[in-house]
């Protein structure tokens, strides 16, 4: 089916009082995997691309872009395109015209003061294109670049801080630094649920957990019934992807064809992605 607009797939599962799970997309294997898993289980997500993805593909987001929507208009499940983790205001630029109905706007990393400002910025510019804008306060750790853990002082979100945040900016959703951590490969994240609640109930907008991959299934569970909407997916997929390709690319003899580990590299990630998606609708 044609993409769905982020905004709406958002809308749904906030008056659902549930959830819609984001994938992060790095390849065309990667796209095709969480269209077939979204199929199974019969669920909506959203299709993300970060910025990082776009700097692998040479800096070009219009050709994974082009190939994600290809496979969403081919898919029945109902997907949407989204651009994650953008810090590059020129590619900001691009989303719209790329396809993309939403993206996430990261200068999470700034002091306050100058987050509200770019921020603000983006959403007057992202509004005015017609896109859905994501943001960021607090810090959510596990970056390359990071500063400080998930678990270091101050670098939680504020309530109080996050009400102004969204009434200075305009943004539709505000990603929230909770205690879980980017590019975690073990499930043992501790979320702060009094804290999400907290959050939720103070913030008028629907909130975003990144690094959802580290986060076990209670503990995603109990963060989605405290009041978090959109939840990000990117590590747990590159893992099943690698782990369903390294004993066949460590074969003898090895094999030159690539669709003979892209295959079920492909289909681990489709399960993951189905079984993700299952667990977070119970």
């Amino acid at each position: 089916m044609p993409l769905v607009p982020t905004a709406e797939l958002v809308a749904r599962a906030a008056d659902d009082q549930g959830c819609v799970a984001a994938f992060n997309v790095i390849t065309l294997e990667h796209a095709e995997a969480v269209a077939r898993g979204a199929e199974e289980a019969g669920r909506p997500a959203i299709l993300q691309i970060s910025e990082n993805a776009v700097r692998y593909h040479g800096g070009r987001v219009g050709p994974l872009a082009a190939a994600s929507a290809a496979v969403a208009a081919a898919s029945d499940a109902a997907l949407s395109l989204h651009l994650d983790h953008v810090t590059d205001p020129e590619l900001l630029r691009q989303a719209a015209d790329a396809g993309f109905s939403s993206a996430m706007f990261d200068a999470g990393a700034l002091p306050y003061a100058e987050n509200v400002e770019a921020t603000a910025a983006a959403a007057r510019w992202a509004h005015g294109a017609g896109l859905w804008l994501e943001a960021e306060l607090g810090y959510v750790g596990g970056k390359p670049d990071a500063p400080a853990s998930a678990h270091a002082a101050g670098v939680r979100t504020d309530p109080d801080e996050a009400v102004a945040f969204v009434d200075r900016t305009g943004v539709d959703a505000l990603a929230v630094a909770v205690g879980s951590s980017h590019a975690m490969t073990r499930r043992t994240a501790t979320l702060d649920h009094g804290l999400i609640a907290r959050l939720r109930a103070a913030v008028p907008v629907p909130l975003v957990l990144h690094g959802s991959s580290g986060v076990p299934d209670e503990e995603l569970r109990a963060a989605i019934r405290a009041g978090m909407v959109k939840i990000n997916f990117g590590t747990v997929l590159n893992k099943a992807f690698t782990h369903a390709l390294r004993p066949i690319v460590a074969s003898e003899p090895f094999p030159v064809d690539p669709r003979t580990y892209l295959s079920p590299a492909r289909a681990a990630v489709a399960a993951t992605v189905r079984d993700l998606l299952t667990t977070l609708a119970d």
